[in-house]
């Protein structure tokens, strides 16, 4: 059988089932968020999770952020360290964050993995409060903390990095997501009247600000580019960040959630600037007009159209908004339509991604939930720890809750925050590691008993950056992109994966790399994890 256009396989023929297996496989991670009695804001959203293979031996890793003492902000413990798991095969990991020197400083939240040198070694960009880090990779299991000579600062709340190459001169490019203005002297006070109940405040109580935008000169340097770019001329109190190239020009664009502020869409002119366009595209506000506390956030195609739509998580009563990709008439609000609206009204979610978990040939939806709010249980009709959910993708617009069925030990509620996605023992089925405040990590492996075929594409480029990052592919009727950056202050750099169906070969996949080269594949055998090098012009 080939593979044309791909029939639905509905989740009822397809199940998709996880178990947690951290335990099993020496992910022995806790997140620290040194709660205090101030409830200091920064302690709430701590939990960034990144995936690459820091070592090149084809077994994606695991970097876990982890918080710090508050107020010092100082990893003033050991089990404030950030932690770098090696991936040692079968589902088996190590401990290897003292050798790697990615033990780190400050108070981290997010993580984000790329080539930004171009060497063939996945870098890593750790943001905090205060407290950003550019890590080289150095090829022989050891980083390099290159911050200052690289020109990274750290002078403001950051949430978390997102690496492409806004002007496709094939050095990858950083923009910094802010959150805040924040400090640890005299936090206001938020909760009952009385003076009883002490809450983490609602951000209407601190200032935005706008997200910063380094271009890369190619020399291990960085020139803040904010300013003449047009990215600091929005205030936000971004979230996530999330890149595609909606309109389809080549040029990608970002998409930033902000906490109860209307989103930002970053269009690319191609000129080195940006032009800020979410409310007149449609993805600013839901259709009632409302901000929410938009969350993680992924920029994926999810009906197989060709084009990339964006979804992300919120809290309980905002649903988890669906803004389906309408080409030039911009994007429509699909929440309701999709079922995510009535599904998820009721959660609460941080980081999410669109992943085809039953390799049907269409994007399941993963969302790692909590409540922000620890007390939220005194003042609404909320749960604060969640349960995580598995949404599969009926194939139709159309999504359906099968969390119930997706394992014994998936109903565990939990603080969750951060979550990245990658095919941990190269089975051909995707895995998901979670973190929780204050809990043992999670990690999910994927034991859905359908055996779907699937292709695992990893991509070199030559003319283009090394990691592909902004790269399109279609096969049949599905459309992808490289990219790693997926979720709530997360990273995913695993390559770009695509279920089947019952397809023994693939007749035609179609790249599009960023530096305008175009490369066709024919007759590609399934279930392969397939190294492409981008050809000359």
């Amino acid at each position: 059988m080939l593979l044309g256009q791909l029939s639905t396989s509905n989740s009822p023929n397809a199940p998709i089932r996880f178990r947690n297996v951290a335990a099993a496989a020496g992910v022995d991670f806790v997140l620290e968020n040194s709660p205090t009695p101030e409830k200091q804001l920064i302690e709430t959203m701590a939990g960034g999770v990144a995936v690459f293979d820091y070592d090149g031996d084809g077994l994606p890793d695991i970097f876990f952020t982890n918080g710090a003492s508050v107020p010092s902000l100082d990893k003033s413990a050991a089990k404030y360290h950030n932690r770098l798991f090696r991936n040692l095969g079968g589902m088996k990991f190590k401990d290897v964050t003292e050798e790697a020197g990615l033990a780190g400083a400050g108070y981290s939240i997010g993580a984000s993995a790329a080539d930004y040198d171009n060497d063939g070694h996945a870098d890593l960009f750790v943001a905090g409060v205060h407290s950003n880090h550019l890590y080289r990779n150095l090829g022989n299991g050891r980083f390099e903390d290159v911050t200052a000579k690289a020109g990274i600062r750290s002078d403001v709340w950051s949430i978390t990095g997102g690496w492409f190459d806004y002007d496709n001169d094939g050095l990858l490019d950083l923009l910094v997501v802010n959150y805040l203005k924040w400090s640890p002297e005299s936090p206001p006070y938020c909760g009952d009247p009385a003076g009883k109940i002490r809450a983490y405040c609602h951000p209407k109580f601190f200032e935005g600000l706008p997200n910063t935008l380094y271009h890369n000169r190619g020399d291990g340097t960085f020139e803040d580019v904010s300013e003449k770019s047009g990215i600091a001329s929005e205030i936000g109190k971004g979230m996530s960040i999330a890149f595609g190239d909606y309109d389809g020009d080549g040029l990608v664009d970002a998409f930033i959630t902000n906490d109860k502020l209307p989103n930002f869409l970053f269009h690319n002119l191609g000129n080195g600037r940006f032009a800020e366009v979410a409310l007149e595209m449609g993805v600013a506000l839901s259709d009632e007009g409302r901000a929410v506390s938009a969350m993680g956030a992924d920029f994926r195609d999810y009906d197989n159209d060709g084009r990339p739509d964006i979804i992300f998580t919120a809290l309980a009563g905002e649903t988890f908004p669906v803004f389906h990709n309408e080409g030039k008439k911009g994007f429509r609000d699909r929440t309701s339509y999709s079922q995510l609206g009535p599904l998820a009204n009721q959660r609460s979610g941080w980081s999410v991604g669109l992943v085809d978990f039953n390799n049907d040939g269409w994007k399941d939806l993963f969302t790692a939930n909590s409540h922000v709010n620890d007390t939220v249980e005194l003042f609404e009709a909320a749960k604060y720890k969640l349960a995580n959910s598995i949404f599969a993708n009926a194939g139709n617009g159309m999504f359906l809750d099968v969390s119930r069925e997706a394992g014994a030990d998936f109903h565990e509620a939990r603080a969750h925050r951060g979550a990245a996605f990658a095919d941990f023992n190269n089975d051909g089925k995707v895995d998901v590691v979670v973190s929780a405040l204050g809990q043992p990590a999670e990690l999910w492996e994927n034991v859905s008993p359908e055996a779907n075929t699937w292709l695992l594409l990893k991509l070199r480029g030559t003319r283009s950056n090394r990691d592909g990052i902004g790269a399109t592919i279609r096969i049949g009727n599905q459309y992808n992109q490289m990219t790693t950056n997926v979720g709530y202050a997360s990273s995913s750099h695993a390559g770009v994966h695509f279920g089947l169906g019952k397809a023994r070969q693939v007749d035609r996949v179609e790249i599009h790399w960023p530096s305008g080269v175009q490369q066709v594949l024919t007759h590609v055998p399934a279930n392969q994890v397939l190294q492409v090098t981008e050809p000359a012009k």
